[in-house]
């Protein structure tokens, strides 16, 4: 069965080009053209991704994707004209999974969609125990979610994807960089600073002593590793 895309974007002419372009890419696309029709087909169709314009009539896209990330870790991909390091972050922080300014190719954004689907399905498909015990805390990888007695800690999607990635390759130091490509999946074009930001919420999360980290530590000027107990 293909997968659902949910194409959120209020000029029409755009939105017409891209649900013609998924369609044709073999993927079943629905649309909206504002943000309140946006979280409506959200509820309704349950999609497998979302495109979500970050300047949107009714609700912007900041806050569809605020109310979406309290229902569902969908994969987000935000789509916008400004091109902004401020507006990346803020982007990010509310759990998009990636950041496509326009103007964009078909050709482009078509390879960042497959990408989100492929390392979803590697994730899924990975191989070692599912879940991992760390200090304090379970990660528990095929059910996307993380643990302190018993209790579910609240974890952005990408801050999770950063953990499952760093639990699968324990005892390797990770540059920056490696991390954007195997976790985003893509270059940020030097934008390294988005790591380091997602690693400060992961300490946050699960570090006995986040201003002393013992699991996730900093190799100076190369990157991280995580340190199994």
């Amino acid at each position: 069965m293909a997968r659902t895309i949910l194409v959120v974007e209020d000029e029409p002419t755009l939105r017409e080009t891209l649900v013609d372009a998924l369609v044709a890419d073999g993927f079943r696309a629905v649309s909206a053209g504002d943000g309140r029709a946006a979280l409506e087909r959200f509820r309704s169709e349950q999609p497998d991704l979302i495109l979500l314009d970050l300047m949107l009539p009714e609700l912007s896209g900041i806050e569809v994707c605020r109310i979406i990330r309290t229902e569902s870790a969908v994969p987000i991909v935000m789509l916008t004209a400004r091109d902004s390091e401020v507006d990346k972050i803020v982007g990010l922080e509310l759990g998009a999974d990636d950041y496509v300014t326009k103007p964009f190719s078909l050709r482009e954004l078509s390879a960042r969609i497959r990408a989100i689907f492929r390392r979803s399905e590697q994730s899924t498909a990975a191989g070692g125990p599912s879940v991992v015990d760390l200090v304090g805390v379970q990660v528990d990888l095929a059910g996307h979610r993380v643990l302190r007695d018993g209790h579910e800690i609240p974890m952005k999607p990408k801050v999770f994807e950063l953990l499952a990635f760093l639990v699968r390759h324990p005892g390797q130091v990770m540059s920056r960089d490696q991390l954007l490509e195997q976790v985003w999946g893509y270059d940020y074009a030097g934008e390294t600073r988005t790591v380091d930001v997602h690693v400060h919420w992961l300490r946050s999360a699960i570090e006995p002593d986040p201003a002393n980290p013992t699991v996730i530590q900093t190799i100076r000027g190369v990157g991280y590793v995580l340190r199994r107990p």
